[in-house]
């Protein structure tokens, strides 16, 4: 497969990574689930903490921070005390579970106690029946099934898109392509940005998806319910590439050449 791939710097494989929507301790709009942070008693008015779909932890730690009031850093400093129940396979980082959700806090919440809520949170939703079958289908275990629902969530244009490009990873796997994402490359790099270039891909990480093979170490952010059953249900199909040719218009294909066509339209409409 990889003889008939031209250099990255012809042709890009896949979609890259969208911009996030960096607004510390903003209150974003976004699908959520309300998680209660409140003792039974404590009948003082909460504020809202809402975290978006796809956030990496340093946002959410800087969120945390913000919303009680609280020195920066103070929310990720906490984590080796947290006792966040992660599984074994994070090795101590929530990276991915720390789900996306609107969090009501009052004042006895603590940075501890909210990471620990986002966690539990996830490992709920996570540890489903529906989220382990799908995983044992797919032939990956659980930790990895959020990994590529991270991605999934910072490549995807939007939900109607995410079963595709689910598939388009698991089809890349079984054939034994890199998955070429530029998503992990930025998450190397902690930005986020459309101009991924030719060098950017070549750098020494773990999660440069053109320099290795398979998934990343861990997930790149913290993906949301729809992302999950992309992950754990991909649509059906045998595609290999996509490119987002202009916004509201993804095209995936198994065909490289049809790719290829795809791609110069890309370059047609960005340089318009």
């Amino acid at each position: 497969m990889q003889t008939k791939t031209p250099r990255r710097g012809t042709i890009r494989l896949t979609r890259r990574g969208r911009i996030a929507l960096i607004a510390t301790g903003a209150v974003a709009a976004a699908t959520a689930v309300a998680v209660p942070l409140m003792l039974p008693d404590d009948d003082a008015r909460p504020e809202s903490l809402t975290i978006p779909e796809g956030w990496r932890s340093g946002q959410v730690y800087a969120a945390v921070d913000q919303a009680l009031k609280v020195p920066a850093g103070s929310t990720k400093k906490a984590l080796p005390k947290a006792g966040l129940k992660l599984p074994s396979d994070a090795g101590g980082n929530p990276e991915g579970y720390l789900f996306p959700a609107t969090y009501p806090i009052s004042s006895q919440s603590t940075p501890a106690s909210v990471l620990s809520y986002m966690v539990n949170t996830a490992t709920k939703k996570f540890g489903g029946s529906q989220v382990t079958a799908g995983a044992d289908r797919n032939a990956v275990n659980v930790y990895q099934t959020v990994t590529i629902a991270s991605m999934i969530e910072a490549e995807a244009g939007s939900k109607a898109d995410m079963g595709k490009v689910a598939r388009v990873i698991y089809n890349r796997l079984d054939q034994g392509m890199p998955l070429q994402m530029d998503s992990t490359v930025n998450y190397a790099l902690n930005r986020s940005t459309l101009a991924t270039t030719d060098r950017d891909t070549k750098i020494n990480s773990p999660y440069n998806t053109y320099a290795r093979m398979g998934l990343p170490p861990t997930p790149i952010g913290n993906p949301g319910e729809a992302a999950m059953r992309a992950a754990t249900s991909p649509t059906r199909g045998d595609w290999l590439y996509f490119v987002t040719v202009k916004p509201g218009d993804t095209r995936f294909t198994s065909s490289f050449e049809t790719h290829r066509k795809n791609v110069a339209e890309f370059n047609k409409h960005a340089k318009s």
